[in-house]
């Protein structure tokens, strides 16, 4: 949890953070029409209205260290997301720097049900299982491939093994590349697990299945066979039982639960976007999320 001061009176930050932000957008602006201070404070003050939540609030809710990591953030809509989530769930600087890291921005933009990714956000803030460490969706866009992809999943396998580091940066952390087309012979056939990593943090093989088609409940009884495999054939005593991650281009969350429930293993279904999502899309959802906040401060 941090420390840090928070700052509840205004007169304490001579100039808030987000406002330098703003002027860095609108300088170049200012430059080009000859604009006055005044003028220009006005262009910095409407764009923080626009997004981000009162500045009194900001002062009393957000230490200097959040600030200083929204101050990474790449875009006003970025920051006030940040901000106002950060608000809203009361995060400490850990967290959010927690939130950032595994992109919620983009992945709240690419989700179809993006008021529930949220509730669950915060519901699992700073508790720390073995599901925070797996994201919904993934985005791919470094392997270049078109959206939709209609590639065979070998090609999909490929384009990420050729951008390993990249594909290694949007897992998270804690993971580390073992095995690709891994082969275990169960009975009399063989079967191949498609990547195969183990987590230094979760201390466990994690098996990745690529489908490029959306989740059907067979795929959950293939990969509730790779896992028992794992764990009486390859887990060591040290291991904890190895975790099944299927990226599929879709899925359905009651078949995703139906098909899941009852069994012992641990195994999660995420979807995989291969391109980001529409930035007016997003912001229109950022001005209703601002809306609901608004009305409950």
């Amino acid at each position: 949890m941090d420390n840090s001061p928070v700052f509840g009176n205004q007169s304490n930050w001579p100039t808030s953070v987000p406002e330098k932000q703003a002027a860095s957008i609108v300088q170049p602006v200012a430059a080009q029409f000859q604009l006055s201070d005044n003028q220009l404070v006005g262009i910095v003050q409407s764009v923080i209205a626009q997004f981000s939540p009162p500045p009194e609030k900001l002062m009393e809710s957000l230490s200097y260290t959040h600030f200083t990591l929204i101050m990474s953030c790449t875009t006003p809509l970025q920051r006030a997301f940040y901000e106002i989530e950060s608000i809203r769930g009361g995060w400490s600087v850990r967290e959010l720097k927690r939130q950032i890291e595994s992109l919620l921005f983009e992945r709240t933009g690419l989700s179809t049900d993006k008021e529930e990714l949220l509730r669950r956000t915060h519901k699992a803030a700073d508790k720390q299982t073995p599901a925070d460490y797996f994201r919904d969706p993934y985005v791919f866009e470094f392997t270049g491939l078109p959206e939709p992809f209609l590639g065979k999943e070998t090609d999909l396998e490929q384009a990420l093994i050729t951008h390993l580091q990249a594909f290694l940066l949007e897992l998270g952390n804690g993971f580390c590349f073992e095995a690709r087309q891994k082969r275990l012979l169960i009975g009399d056939d063989w079967h191949f697990v498609d990547l195969v990593f183990y987590h230094r943090v979760l201390k466990c093989h994690i098996l990745i299945d690529l489908k490029t088609d959306r989740f059907k409940p067979a795929f959950a009884g293939n990969m509730n066979a790779y896992l028992n495999y794992f764990k009486e054939e390859i887990k060591s005593t040290d291991d904890q039982p190895p975790i099944g991650l299927l990226l599929c281009t879709s899925k359905n969350d009651a078949a995703v639960r139906y098909a899941l429930g009852g069994l012992d293993e641990q195994l999660f279904v995420s979807q995989y976007k291969l391109l980001l999502p529409d930035v007016a899309m997003l912001q229109a959802f950022l001005e209703r999320e601002r809306g609901l906040f608004s009305e409950n401060i």
